[in-house]
């Protein structure tokens, strides 16, 4: 994607085929407010599940009636045609069959624009019968160390369900280790585990959700901050596994001369499965990045924090998506590093690699990484195909060593409407 990431009002016009036909389609991705789907307390897959449970699918065999949405624009034919060609007819619920951007997989987007300055007619482009219910954060009350992943999807905007292939949504939901495989089951590994992620209210004092109330933290130690219950010092919380690096691991550091990775250890993740919605070309998250490796760069221990996607974007060799402009994986050694300080610094200069530490340290503040290092927030945005089926993954390990832990944010998930198949990291630092 491009800088308009950072602007809250992009608009694109909703294309019409067939004739007489009209709907506008809202700011791009609704940047800036979190679109992840309407909050359904019945949409929790269940009970929450024990330590052991470590996956939620809410799949069923059904699909959209007709009840989903009133007939709408007369593109002639019978109510079995699809005039517009977007997989629903009006017998499906299509309430809009002469516009391919409306029907019951679209994604509720708020209606902007008007012409003359007139207030605009409301589009109702997912066919419910409601224009403009467009979805909310549903993250409010989340326990911080709740077992279900589907509250990973919640605490990040990912509220919608999908009930079945023709509906946009949220499928299931696993804990899973950085290459996707299954967690430990023995219990006491399995119990460490579980405190690599969390569902917190704020990242310490300073660094609050981006959406909603709640934002999900991922950790090679305890996804805690000092006050938390279950917090253990990032010096170094020896979780006591192993794991295996995930596709197109481990990534050389540019300028980084002679290392030898070690492979993943204490690693948490969780894998997310999503039906994408008809209108959309792309998604949105923020994420953050906190170290105890600083000032320990170029190092075979150095940690990472991940971001998969699954398809790949067809621009990528891997589903890798979380870099800077020099390809760096997350990890001490990006650039996006800009949350720290040194001994004579700013700038600080580590073995050659320079960190302008403009935002001091002030969002580690009572994080348990104080004196070390991060990013702050970035945007990281990809592009997907409307109405298909992806996953995607977040995780964090330690290298080799059960030392010097480190901790992933990430909040705000949100579609984005624009066609553009680049895949970039930016800052999106919240204002002084």
């Amino acid at each position: 994607m491009k800088p308009w990431l950072n602007f809250l009002s992009l608009i694109t016009a909703a294309g019409c085929l067939g004739t007489a036909c009209t709907g506008n389609i809202g700011p791009v991705g609704g940047l800036g407010v979190g679109e992840g789907g309407a909050a359904s307390a019945s949409s929790t897959g269940g009970a929450p599940p024990t330590a052991a449970e470590t996956t939620a699918d809410t799949t069923a065999d059904t699909t959209v009636g007709a009840s989903a949405g009133a007939g709408g624009a007369d593109c002639g034919g019978s109510l079995d045609d699809d005039a517009d060609g977007d997989g629903f007819t009006e017998a499906d619920g299509d309430c809009n069959d002469c516009n391919a951007l409306i029907n019951p997989r679209a994604l509720e987007l708020p209606t902007v624009g008007g012409e003359g300055g007139a207030a605009p007619e409301p589009v109702d482009d997912d066919c419910d019968g409601i224009p403009d219910n467009v979805p909310e954060p549903c993250d409010d009350g989340i326990p911080l160390d709740d077992l279900d992943p589907l509250s990973a999807a919640k605490a990040v905007e990912l509220c919608k369900m999908s009930s079945g292939p023709r509906e946009w949504g949220v499928v299931s939901a696993a804990w899973v280790m950085v290459d996707g495989s299954p967690p430990p089951q023995q219990a006491e590994l399995l119990a460490n585990f579980h405190l690599g992620h969390g569902i917190l209210p704020a990242f310490g004092p300073n660094v609050p959700p981006r959406a909603g109330s709640r934002l999900l933290a991922l950790s090679s130690g305890t996804a805690r901050t000092q006050n938390d219950e279950g917090f253990e010092s990032p010096e170094g919380f020896d979780k006591k596994y192993e794991g295996e690096f995930p596709e197109g691991f481990p990534k050389d550091p540019r300028n980084c001369d002679d290392i030898v990775q070690a492979k993943p250890s204490d690693p948490t993740a969780v894998e997310i499965t999503l039906r994408v919605p008809s209108n959309v070309h792309g998604f949105a998250f923020n994420v953050n990045y906190v170290t105890f490796d600083w000032p320990v760069v170029c190092d075979s221990f150095n940690d990472y924090f991940v971001a998969f996607l699954s398809p790949r974007p067809v621009n990528l060799i891997d589903g890798h998506i979380l870099f800077d402009s020099q390809r760096n994986a997350m990890s001490v050694n990006s650039t996006f590093i800009d949350v720290c300080t040194c001994s004579g610094g700013p700038p600080c200069d580590l073995d050659g690699r320079v960190y302008a530490c403009t935002r001091g340290t002030r969002e580690l503040l009572g994080t348990g990484f104080e004196s070390r290092a991060g990013t702050s927030w970035l945007v990281t945005s990809a592009p997907v195909e409307p109405s298909s089926e992806i996953k995607i993954r977040w995780g964090a390990y330690d290298a080799g060593d059960h030392q010097l832990d480190s901790t992933g944010l990430v909040d705000n998930w949100r579609w984005l409407t624009d066609k553009d198949e680049s895949v970039i990291t930016l800052p999106d630092p919240p204002a002084p």
